[in-house]
């Protein structure tokens, strides 16, 4: 088994060390935050890339909150940059993940998929710390005290801005909507 990886699909370079390890230990961890956020797996897959390729470049000489923690936040930071760029031309792309729906009826699969791309629009509007807030706790299932850890706050200051965060969502989803809440 050859232990190096290849960085990009058409070059000859590849890497092994200290970073390879990361990417082995937490590719999946890093996928399944960007899909969450993004929603479709090509867009999961360009963060993952990106991500490690970023690493590569300029890998942090101390990660004080352990590789899962600073992963995850940099793969939430990335999928909501992905998410910035396409936010005018949104794709309906695969099935929202935050909200699914096993209604049959095809009218309501689709605005479910559009309340999705919705979300994630209005996400990528918000201000990047509410943003990565909203992630942590709503889609990646965080407690308010272990959002603060992460990112060096208040359990306070988190629940003030995920308040904050929830209010100007269901202010986008009702615009969205026509005034239906």
């Amino acid at each position: 088994m050859n232990n190096s990886i290849q960085v990009l699909p058409d070059s000859a370079h590849t890497v092994s060390g200290p970073i390879e390890q990361v990417f082995l230990n937490h590719y999946d961890l890093v996928y399944r935050t960007a899909y969450r956020v993004t929603g479709n797996a090509t867009d999961a897959e360009d963060v993952l890339q990106t991500l490690f390729v970023r690493l590569l470049k300029r890998a942090p000489s101390k990660v004080e909150s352990g590789w899962p923690a600073y992963l995850r936040r940099a793969a939430i930071n990335t999928s909501l940059d992905v998410v910035r760029r396409r936010a005018r031309g949104v794709s309906l792309g695969d099935m929202e993940p935050w909200i699914e729906s096993t209604d049959p009826n095809p009218e309501r699969t689709h605005e479910s998929i559009e309340v999705g791309d919705r979300l994630r629009t209005a996400l990528a509007d918000m201000h990047a710390n509410s943003a990565e807030m909203f992630v942590l706790r709503h889609v990646e299932g965080y407690t308010n005290r272990e959002i603060a850890k992460m990112l060096g706050t208040s359990s306070g200051s988190v629940a003030v801005t995920l308040f904050r965060a929830r209010g100007l969502l269901r202010k986008s989803l009702k615009s969205f909507r026509g005034g239906r809440s």
